[in-house]
């Protein structure tokens, strides 16, 4: 497995695992099953796995803290805090986010158990807060490293600007955000500045939720509480509208000999070396064929004409509601 560099302390494998779908959003899956995956991505040189304690909440830290515990000096763990979580919480901070220095070390702590670690290798703040100064928070991950606590901290969905807020008080090793073809909103400034600061970037999503892989073509492919259903990118008529924008991708990987995920991953992967995407994947197939992406070459040709034809003001509807799209690029 190649490697790629996440900051200056972070070495990953150059594709990494969202674990998010193994318990939350997707539907889950049999923890037996889902251990079965993580440790099949073991082997195959994966030492890259990302979780939250919103995902499930908690259930998904519990999971992955016990599917990897065989191989802890294998691998790194990147976990996230700053969603309220509950009723209570949530009439407290109406912005849906708590990025205080004492909730960041409250969830620091209860990770840790939760994950059955004593250092979490990267803790990104999940959501910037907008009721708490960057600085504040990142002093208090700060403090979580010089106490061992955390390895690395980083940042989620913020602006250029909040994470070079964010970097002047403590070296951040990575933002994690969207971005796959159809998603370009990381382009420019957001990108520009992680190459200028070393900072590493994390693509969640990098399949477009799995519409890129062209075996989501309907609302109906997926179950009753599948978060997909609440996207507007995945009303009927949008997914559509978008298939035959899948069509040109499966036709320009059949012709490479690969897959439309594979492609997709492809593309990604050559935006920067100091980018490391974390699709999801249930099934171990699917982590074998994802896994398989960072083998492939592109020419600079290709790059450009999947980013042309596949050109994000192709697709039709939103990736967020306007609620939920509001609190990302603070």
């Amino acid at each position: 497995m190649k490697t790629r560099q996440l900051g200056p302390h972070l070495n990953v494998s150059a594709i990494g695992l969202g674990c998010m779908g193994m318990s939350h959003g997707y539907g889950g899956q049999e923890e037996a099953d889902a251990i079965r995956t993580l440790h099949r991505a073991v082997e195959l040189g994966v030492n890259f796995f990302d979780t939250a304690e919103v995902y499930g909440p908690f259930a998904n830290e519990v999971l992955v803290g016990k599917g990897l515990k065989p191989f802890r000096d294998k691998v790194m763990i990147a976990t996230k805090f700053g969603f309220t979580i509950g009723d209570e919480a949530k009439a407290a901070r109406p912005s849906g986010t708590d990025s205080r220095p004492e909730h960041v070390r409250a969830v620091a702590d209860a990770s840790l158990k939760r994950l059955g670690v004593d250092t979490i290798d990267l803790f990104y703040q999940h959501r910037v807060d907008p009721g708490v100064p960057i600085e504040e928070t990142v002093g208090a991950l700060a403090d979580l490293v010089k106490e061992g606590k955390v390895r690395a901290i980083g940042l989620s969905e913020a602006s250029a600007a909040t994470l070079r807020r964010a970097h002047a008080v403590h070296p951040v090793s990575a933002l994690q955000s969207e971005y796959s073809l159809w998603t370009r909103d990381p382009e420019g400034e957001i990108l520009d500045t992680c190459r200028e600061l070393g900072i590493g970037f994390v693509p969640f999503s990098p399949l477009g939720r799995g519409f890129l892989t062209g075996k989501v073509q309907k609302p109906e492919d997926f179950g009753a509480d599948d978060f997909r259903t609440t996207l507007p990118r995945f009303s009927a008529e949008n997914m559509a509208a978008n298939a035959s924008l899948v069509k040109l991708l499966q036709e320009m990987a059949e012709q490479k000999g690969v897959t439309a995920a594979q492609l997709a991953l492809a593309w990604v992967l050559h935006r920067g070396d100091f980018i490391v995407p974390i699709p999801g994947a249930r099934k171990i197939p699917h982590l074998e064929q994802n896994i398989a992406a960072t083998d492939i070459s592109l020419t600079p040709e290709e790059i450009t004409t999947l980013g042309e034809l596949l050109a994000p003001e192709k697709f039709s509807g939103k990736r967020y509601s306007d609620a939920v799209a509001a609190m990302t690029n603070r």
